[in-house]
Parts: structure tokens; sequence; C-alpha cells
């Protein structure tokens, strides 16, 4: 009893004292926004959930949504009812309701989720019903609250609660259930019953819109418009907050308890409110912060600390549990920073428009946590370039030249030209300044700046200048390359520059950066870093950082106090870290994906206070990045394999996401749940994600199909896969994640199996050795046909060859036959050329002779010998004796017939009436002879030739069409 009085008197206290209005806190987490054309579907959200897995489900008035981190999901009801609600218990089962249904969605035994319907356990007179507004778990109990009636489902049976002015609210709140009645009020679950929550109190009027744990028995009560309260027992009390202006003039829609004293009050046009147990205002996240809407439905604190919030139109994720936060010096502009630094328990940043201050809670290590508003530094309207803290004083690099910053007032030093940045010389009173113009010396003594002039014998806009050991000045230049300065003793002039370009070893001589890192001169280029040598005189690529940057651009680089190295390289972050050595490097490159893009493009820079204040310029105020938490923070990566698809036709979904055993979700899958596809469907699309939704943009995968592929994939932010026409066998696709810092989760595996094709069948081969065993069957007969037909066909062919060899003893016979034939031929033509040699002998006698009688009978008449005939009559006689011997002619005609087949003998014969003289005519045209020739030797004339040719016809009976010569030839073959 007495414990009780005192937790009341402590409530009365809390709510009777006046809290502390605070300022929200400077760091804003990063906010992703997600509209419907993201998710597809309808633009409200009612309501969020989250199962073990780390699967996100909405309510939305297209269905049940489901986001795995890349992949988003719509599930719709039987009747395709909006969802308002949603519960997931234990089992994973995800309760749910529309108009005039309720049920659950429960994966099936590949995976997929299904709806299971529960009306059929209502009344038959209750099953006409509206939206289902609250869905909530209760010991082993499920309530759907609808504005009519509230639904108990318990050990499959559905019991109902009318209410007598209407339901409002339904939620759990510690071990108790509660609702709010339009007529009764704020009720609580009792007794299997409901009942009056706080006695005889009137709470009819306060329309609680929630009820949240607050500490140990006391709960945190959330009204539409009249603010907070607290509830102990059956005692209500007001409770004042810093925002109770806001809180008594806006409809509150739902709070949540997100963390150890921080509760987030969502308002339906104010956005989202975050306070402390004392009810001072943390955060205040809206339109401002970067949310799509102020209106808000529902808020979840998920798995990992971190936010979301459904939204009037949209769904907003709010990096809540994060290292990199965003500091606006003013909301209400964006303004590019280009330099920070805390000075005199102060956080100064330079903008493009002017100095932005804010004090710091020193109680506070990190100072994006500190809470204020930033003010505007008195006269530095304009471009800030840099600080440079001297002497335990601020000066500040400005467009307008060069300012000291006192008791958050500012001096101008010097003016004119604007001023780049400072350099002290050690030892000295002088600071070297980088100016629009070139260099500018600045001296200090006693705590006061003068200007001790312009630096003569260079003009040149040297953006980034550095010191070396020897206190010679780098400077470089974004278009002329890099100048080494070597000042004077007074260093009131120049004494010797050397301009360094590509003859000097560097890539170009455009956008250069020189730093001096590790006691060295380097320089960062559009390929990558080079390094001073002394010895050359020259520029060389450096030997220790190519391995790291190889040919990147490098846009800036310091070096913090532990000596790590922080760099800027295709506008991506990083830190050479040298306190965390890997294993074979004395460092560790870490890349902070959550920055890359939104750096100042030439103009980026990096402020490492200390290890849990590193602030990075931006486009839009700075970022902040809690390095220590960073590399600290030890989420659990997961991987999870959500959509397993075959390709043909159409697709087919086989696994939807959840391994199943038993009806019970598996975290691998079972052994019996292997699917078996068809060779047709030889094609898959995998979907694979991570749920650990703050780090999207440093996560890769990396998968391999275990049976196909021989090594695991490169990593990629790829979060699908494809493989098709793979041959049939058995399959496991695996797949792992691993974030920026290296961390790799566990795989996960899907194992399937591919049918063969019909014709790979065990049958198939069973027949093909049928059709083996039969083919060498069917072989065998074949060749010993094939082998009686060969020896018949060599029977053959040696009756063919006894047939060729007797053809060849023809042929050879015949050969004979034919030479001698030859020789009979050869002797024919000798005996033919004899009779044409005996045949030109005659002609050219009987020629002789005529010539000779002509001669004679010339010389006659010459001589005018009277009657030569008579007196040389034995001359002409003994010529004409000569002309009609007949021995050349017997002669003759035994060497013709001889020739010529007997040609005489037969004409003889067949035609006895043929004189000597037609005998010879015809031998003589047998021979082809000329009338002329024939004429000479017949000692005749032509005509002569002519008459005996037609008395020779005339006695051989030959018609006039018949040649005589043809004839002649013809008589004897």
């Amino acid at each position: 009893m007495l414990i009780k009085k005192n937790a009341l008197l402590i409530i009365v206290f809390l709510a009777l004292t006046c809290p502390v209005i605070a300022q929200p806190t400077i760091g804003i987490p990063a906010i992703k926004n997600y509209t419907h054309a993201d998710y597809d579907a309808a633009t409200e959200i009612w309501d969020i959930n989250q199962d073990k897995n780390g699967i996100l489900y909405f309510a939305n008035n297209d269905g049940l949504l489901s986001f795995d981190g890349s992949h988003w999901k719509i599930y719709q009801m039987p009747n395709k009812a909006a969802i308002k609600s949603l519960a997931i218990d234990a089992s994973g089962k995800i309760y749910c309701g529309g108009q005039d249904e309720i049920g659950y969605f429960f994966p099936d035994r590949d995976g997929i989720l299904k709806f299971h319907s529960l009306k059929n356990l209502l009344p038959q007179k209750a099953r006409q019903f509206a939206d289902i507004w609250n869905v909530v778990l209760f010991n082993n109990e499920v309530f759907f609250r609808t504005i009519e009636c509230i639904f108990e489902l318990k050990d499959n049976e559905i019991k109902t609660f009318d209410a007598p002015g209407g339901w409002r609210m339904l939620s759990k709140a510690g071990p108790q259930l509660y609702a709010d009645d339009k007529d009764s009020g704020f009720m609580i679950f009792r007794g299997n019953q409901w009942q009056h929550c706080c006695g005889t109190l009137p709470t009819a009027s306060l329309q609680v819109t929630g009820i949240i744990e607050y500490k140990e028995d006391t709960l945190l009560v959330t009204t539409l418009k009249k603010g907070l309260f607290l509830l102990t027992g059956s005692s209500l009390i007001k409770k004042s907050t810093a925002i109770d202006n806001i809180l008594n003039n806006d409809l509150v829609a739902c709070t949540k308890k997100i963390g150890d004293d921080r509760y987030a009050i969502a308002s339906a046009a104010k956005g989202l409110f975050i306070i402390d147990g004392k009810g001072n205002l943390v955060e205040r996240i809206s339109n401002n912060e970067g949310l799509q809407n102020n209106n808000i439905h529902a808020v979840l604190i998920d798995h990992d600390k971190n936010l979301w919030l459904g939204l009037e139109d949209g769904l907003d994720f709010i990096n809540y549990n994060t290292s990199v936060k965003h500091i606006y010096p003013e909301k209400e502009n964006q303004l590019k920073s280009n330099a920070a630094i805390v000075f005199d328990k102060k956080l100064f940043i330079g903008t493009s428009n002017g100095l932005y201050s804010i004090p710091l809670d020193e109680q506070q290590n990190d100072i994006s946590k500190c809470k204020g508003t930033f003010t505007e530094v008195d006269n530095t309207r304009g471009q800030v370039w840099s600080f440079s803290e001297i002497d335990h004083n601020l000066i500040i690099g400005h467009q307008d030249g060069v300012m000291l910053l006192r008791n958050n007032h500012t001096e101008s030093i010097y003016t004119g030209q604007g001023a780049w940045m400072f350099k002290p010389i050690p030892n000295s009173h002088d600071i070297i300044t980088s100016t629009y113009t070139g260099l500018q010396l600045l001296q200090t003594a006693n705590g006061n700046f003068t200007n001790a002039g312009k630096i003569s014998g260079i003009y040149e806009s040297l953006s980034t200048i550095a010191r070396d050991n020897n206190n010679i000045i780098w400077a470089s230049h974004p278009y002329r390359g890099i100048y080494k300065i070597q000042l004077s003793p007074d260093r009131k002039k120049i004494a010797i520059y050397t301009q360094y370009t590509e003859k000097s070893g560097l890539p170009s001589i455009l956008n250069n950066h020189v730093y001096s890192i590790k006691n060295k001169i380097i320089a960062g280029t559009e390929k990558g870093i080079f390094e001073y040598s002394a010895v050359n005189n020259k520029f060389i690529r450096s030997a220790y950082f190519n391995p790291i940057f190889g040919d990147a651009v490098i846009e800036y680089l310091t070096e913090d106090k532990g000596g790590n190295i922080w760099f800027i390289s295709n506008q991506r972050v990083g830190v050479i870290d040298f306190t965390k050595p890997s294993a074979n490097k004395p460092y560790n490159v870490i890349y902070f994906p959550e920055l890359a893009g939104q750096m100042v493009k030439g103009s980026g820079f990096i402020y490492p206070y200390d290890a849990e204040n590193i602030f990075v310029g931006s486009t839009n105020g700075v970022f902040h990045l809690n390095y220590r938490q960073y590399v600290s923070t030890e989420s659990k990566l997961n991987v999870l394999l959500t959509t397993v698809k075959t390709i043909a036709e159409k697709d087919s979904l086989i696994f939807g996401g959840y391994f199943m055993k038993n009806n019970r979700i598996i975290d691998v899958q079972h052994t019996k749940h292997i699917p078996t596809v068809t060779n047709h469907w030889n094609s898959f699309h995998f979907e694979y994600s991570s749920t650990l939704f703050a780090q999207k943009s440093n996560e890769e995968f990396t998968y391999k199909l275990i049976g196909f592929d021989k090594d695991w994939s490169n990593w990629s932010v790829k979060t699908e896969k494809d493989y098709t026409n793979l041959p049939y066998g058995t399959y496991t696709f695996s797949v792992k994640a691993r974030n920026n810092l290296g961390n790799a989760s566990a795989p996960v595996n899907y194992t399937f199996k591919v049918e063969p094709a019909s014709y790979q069948t065990p049958w198939a081969y069973f027949f093909y050795v049928l059709i083996i065993t039969c083919a060498i069957f069917a072989a065998a007969r074949a060749q010993h046909k094939k082998f009686k037909a060969h020896q018949k066909r060599h029977e053959d062919e040696q009756k063919r060859l006894q047939y060729l060899h007797s053809l060849e003893l023809d042929r050879n016979e015949k050969e004979i036959i034919a030479l001698k034939n030859d020789n009979l031929e050869t002797e024919i033509n000798y005996k033919n050329k004899e009779l044409a040699t005996l045949t030109m002998h005659l002609v050219d006698r009987g020629r002789l002779l005529l010539n000779i009688k002509d001669e004679l009978m010339a010389l006659t008449k010459k001589l005018s010998i009277p009657d030569p005939v008579y007196q040389f009559r034995s001359v002409f006689k003994l010529l004409s004796d000569t002309d009609k011997n007949d021995d050349d002619w017997n002669h003759f005609a035994i060497y013709f017939d001889q020739v010529h087949n007997n040609f005489l003998s037969t004409m003889k014969t067949k035609f006895p009436g043929l004189s000597s003289t037609d005998l010879k005519l015809c031998a003589y045209l047998r021979l082809n002879l000329t009338s002329k020739e024939i004429a000479q030797l017949l000692n005749i004339s032509l005509k002569g030739v002519e008459i005996s040719r037609y008395r020779v016809r005339k006695k051989l009976n030959l018609s006039t069409d018949v040649h005589l010569y043809d004839f002649l030839i013809d008589i004897t073959n």
C-alpha cells in the first residue's frame, strides 16, 4: 500500500512540475521516402509490423503489403477489401481483416503467403461488419476491433462484444488490454468482459487514441486533442509536456515507446514528436526535415531501432539509430557548407551565405545530440572558405578577406581579395595566407593580428597550400598545376618558385590539390596520388597510396590526430584507419556509402574533430559522423531468399520466401520440401535481399548455384539472378550478404531438382538399351547376311574373273589377230606403195614415150622431112609396141590383186564382159587416180577416158545414182 502511495505521489509531482522546454537535437537522421509509385499500391499506410525475419508488413487499402528491403509484394484479401490493421503472432501468422472478412495470412508448403478466412467462426448475425481498425494479440487470444464490435478469437472460436456508443480504440499495454467506447469511455478487459478502467471518472470525452508503457506500473495515455495522461491503477492524471500547445490543437494518431525514456507521438497534421520521460522535446521530424507529409497513421520501431512511419500518402523510413546525421545551419535555406570547426565551446559552420554557430553541451560527447538553434555570426555574410585556430584565436578565410572571431563577433584583418587558407610558420609570428591573387603575409603578436602585406612574386589564385619541414610553401592552382615557393628571409617576397606540370610527373595541370600528409608533400590528382621526389625534383606515383586508390580521382585529403587519413575520392568519403589493421596490411580502408555523391564538388572538406565527431561538407549543411559508433555497431547481417520462380511461357512461383516444416516456419529448407520441376521449366529467377534497411547503401551480395557454378560470383548490389536452360540434376542456390566493414552473413540455401526430359528418363534409357540391343542383333544378322552375300559375291567374282580371264584370252587372241592384221595392213601398205611406185613409173614412162613421139614429130616437121610417119615408121612402131607391152600390166595386176583382195579376179568372175582395158580402168579408178593420169596410162585422150567410164558403167549395170568409185570399193569388202 505504501508503494502505491509513493508511486502516486511521484506521478502527481511529475504532472505538476513544469517540464524544461528544450530545442530538438541539431543532428537529423537520414529519411528515406517511399511513394505509392515505389510500392505500387494504394497511397495510405494504416499500420506497420515486422516478423522475426525482419520482413515488414503494411496495412494498405489494396491489401497486405510486404517489403524485404529490395522487393515489394502485395497480397489481396479474398474480397479485395482494404486492410487497416495487422498483428503477427509468434508462429508467423499475420492476422488482419477488412469489410466482411477476418483471418490471417500464412505460408503454404511452398512458402507462399495464402489467406485463411476465419469468418465462418463468427455468429451468423455478426458476419457483416465494416473495417477492422485494430488487431491486438493478447495472451493466447486475438482481438479484432470494428467500430460496432470487438471480436475475440480464442481456441478456434470467436466471441463478440458490442459497444454502446462505438469502439474507438483497442490496445495492449503491459499485461492488460484496453479499449475506448464513445459512451462508456476508457475500458479494460477483465474476467472475459469489458469494465470501466478509471472507476467513476468520466473519460468518454477524452477520446483515448493510444496507451503505452511508461515507467514501472505507470502507463502513458494519449488522447485525440487533450494531450497526454499518466495512468496508474485506476488513476488518470494529466501530464504536461513541451508540446502541449500542439497536442491540444492537433489530432494525435498514435504513440510508440521507441527506447529508454523516448516516446514517439505521431500527429495528424504536425509530423512526429519525440519526447523524453519529462515531456521535453527531443526531436521533431516533419516536412521541414524530409517527411513526405505530416499526416501520420502508424509508427514502428524495427529490430534495428529505426523508425517507419505510415503516412496518409506514402511511407517514410527514419534511420533513427544511426551514426550519420545531417546538421542544417539554416533549415529554411539550403546552404553549401565548406568549413566547420569546434572552437570556444561552440560549433561553427561556414556556408556559402555566412558563418553560423551553436553552443555545445559539454556533457554530450556526440555533438549531433546537442540541442539548440544555430545563429548567424554578425558581419559574415558571404562565402566562408576555411577556419584556422592560431594562438587560441579563430581566423576565418572569407570571400571578402581575412576575419578574426572574438566573442562571437568578427574583426577584419585583411580586406580586398578573398582568402582561401592559412599556414602558420613554426617558431615565428608569420602566417602565410593563400588568396584569390597570390599569397598574403599575416603576423601575430600578443593576440593581435596584422596584415603585413602582399608577398610579391606570384599572382595566382592558390586554393590549397601546404608547408613542408623546410618551411617551403607548396600551393596548387586548379588549372595551372602545383607551385613550390621559397620565400625570402623576411617573407615579404618570393625568392624563387617552380611550377610543376605534366613535364614534372603530374598526369595533368588540371584539378590538382597539394597536401602535407605523413610529413610528405603529396598531390591529389585526377589519376590518383602522386608524391614529390626531392631526388628527381618531380612528382612520381605514390607507391604507398597507389594500391589503395589506383587511378581514382582524389578530391580531398586530411590527417586526423590519430594519424588516420580521411579522403574524398570520386565523390565517396572514406578513411584509411591505421588503428584497425587488416590481415596483410597495417591499415583498413573504410568507405561510407551513406555520404556518397553529396559533397561539394571541387570544394570538399572533412573536419575530423575526434572519433565521435567527423564533419563532412555537403551541398546543404554538413554531415556528422560518429565514427566510433559506426565501426562498433554490430548489426547482425542477414540475407533472405524471398522468391524463386520458374520461367517459361508464363512465370510460375515455386517458393515464396518462407521455409516450412509440418506447417511451421523454420530457418532452413526441409529436406522433404525440395521441389522437383519438369525439364520444360528449367529456367529460374531468384530474388534475395537483406532486412538491414539502414544499410541498404552498404550492402553487397554474392551467389553461387551449386551444381552449376564453379565459384561464387563477384560481390554486387544486384538482388536478382536468372539461370536459363539448366540441364537436369539437383542444384542448390546459395546467397550471402556483406557490408562496407567487411562483415558477411551466413549463406541461405535453396535446393531444387530439374527432372530429365522424357528422352532422359530411366525408362527412356531402358528403351535406348533395348533399341541398341535390337540394333546390335539386327546388325549381327545383317552382318551375317552381308557375309553370305559377300561370300556369294566372292564366288560370283571368281566366276567373273574366270570369265574375264577367258575374255582376256580371247582378247589376247584377237590382239594377236589384230597384230597379224596390222602386219598384213603394213604389208598391204607396203605393196600399195609399190603399186603406187609402179603406177607412177608407168605413168612416167607413158608420158616419156608420148613426149618422145611428140618431139620426134616436131623434129621431122622442123627438118621438113617428107612423109615422116613413113620415114620413121619403125621408130613409131617401136614406141607403140613398147606402150602395148603387157609385161608391166601383168606385173601390176599381180600386186594389185594381192593388195586389194583379188579385185581384178573378182571383177573378171562377176563381170566376164569386161575387157582388159575395162579392167585396167577399174583398177586405176580403184586407186583413185585422176582422169588425166588414167588417160596417160591408157595412152588415150581424156574424152576417151570418159567414154571408157560410160562403157564400164553399162557393163556393170549401174544406175546413175551409184558412184562408180564407191561401187568398186564395196565390191571386194
